[in-house]
């Protein structure tokens, strides 16, 4: 297995919903320790400074590294779990779906259930079912069983999904690409960076509890102080059936995407612009994006003190918000090599441009 491959696959394999992201930071660490000087704000996101050629800009690059998933908020007499999402999920992807309960002493796992479509009545066949009307069913009789094996309200509740290569050698399944993906392109471009040029001091950030609030990127972006940010994501790929070429021209295969529009920010015009530049000339395709109904953490940080020029690159996805997303290898290759190309190019006339 290569290294791009390796990482993906050790990233997006370990367990982090948001508030209980220590599995995923272990693994992040390991990655990070040997590219800079590391250090961790106070709620739990992680930051590698690696300085260039100048102190200044301080440019920073940010993807989250917490995934979707659940908390445990009651146990009923019979020993099923009731359950809180933590982050957007989408009631019809959950109903007999693998699950893992971190407990204190130990992995429980469990499937999602509802009541058995054989005892409804035709007409609420029809309907979706919705997350309150769920539970999660680890194979017990009674609460008394259930707390045995050390279940509590409030313990965490990630999707059971592996890595796999498809068919074509081209294309990964896997859960938490959103945003094991712009965490693993941090990883990768800092990596690129080792013994190269780049006139500024970068800053890596694998943020915490992007999916509740942007709340990581909030406190991180106080110890970076970054000149100019380049936030990292998974992006919605509008290649599937029932998408209209209005809502979405994003395809897998087609390069990164370049978000023009979301629904808490829109990016710095200069930086947006001097993205499409840079990939003309390191000749990268890029696809153009909005996404009318999310935002990232880019929310918070280009609303830093008096404001941070900042753009989001993303690598899109299929069926991100589920157990399991499809992204394409290329366009996580070119987006390396577009990242690391706009970083090398962000000098300090150059950020002074930005907002001039």
């Amino acid at each position: 297995m290569d290294s791009t491959r390796q990482l993906l696959k050790e990233l997006t394999e370990a367990n982090g919903v948001p508030g209980y992201e220590a599995p995923i930071r272990a693994v992040v660490r390991k990655y990070l320790e040997p590219l800079g000087s590391l250090s961790q704000d106070k709620i739990g996101s992680l930051i590698c400074r690696k300085v260039g050629s100048a102190e200044a800009p301080r440019v920073m690059l940010a993807g989250h590294m917490d995934e979707i998933g659940f908390m445990v908020k009651h146990i009923s007499e019979e020993g099923f779990l009731k359950f809180l999402p933590l982050g957007g999920w989408f009631d019809q992807v959950l109903l007999g779906q693998r699950v893992v309960i971190q407990t204190r002493k130990g992995d429980l796992v469990g499937v999602i259930g509802a009541k058995p479509p054989h005892l409804l009545s035709i007409e609420d066949r029809k309907k979706v079912v919705e997350k309150k009307e769920m539970y999660i069913d680890i194979g017990a009789s009674s609460r008394a069983e259930v707390e045995a094996l050390g279940v509590r309200p409030g313990d965490p509740v990630v999707p059971r999904a592996d890595f796999v290569e498809l068919a074509n050698g081209k294309t990964y399944l896997s859960k938490a690409f959103d945003d094991r993906v712009g965490v693993a392109l941090a990883i990768s471009v800092l990596q690129a960076l080792q013994g190269a040029e780049h006139p500024n001091t970068l800053f890596g950030v694998a943020t915490v509890m992007e999916e509740v609030g942007t709340r990581g990127a909030s406190t991180s972006v106080y110890v970076v102080q970054p000149d100019v940010a380049i936030i990292l994501e998974s992006d919605i790929a509008g290649d599937v059936p029932g998408i209209k070429a209005e809502e979405s021209t994003v395809k897998l295969g087609n390069g990164p995407t370049l978000v023009i529009f979301d629904a808490r920010m829109i990016p710095n015009l200069r930086l947006r612009d001097l993205v499409l530049d840079t990939a003309k000339a390191e000749n990268v395709p890029v696809q153009i994006s909005y996404i009318e109904g999310g935002a990232t953490d880019g929310a918070p940080i280009h609303l830093f003190q008096t404001g941070v020029p900042t753009v989001v690159i993303g690598v899109a996805a299929r069926h991100i918000h589920s157990h399991s997303s499809i992204l394409h290898r290329e366009d996580y290759e070119h987006a390396v090599t577009l990242i690391t190309a706009l970083v090398q190019r962000l000098d300090a006339a150059t950020v002074a441009s930005l907002t001039a």
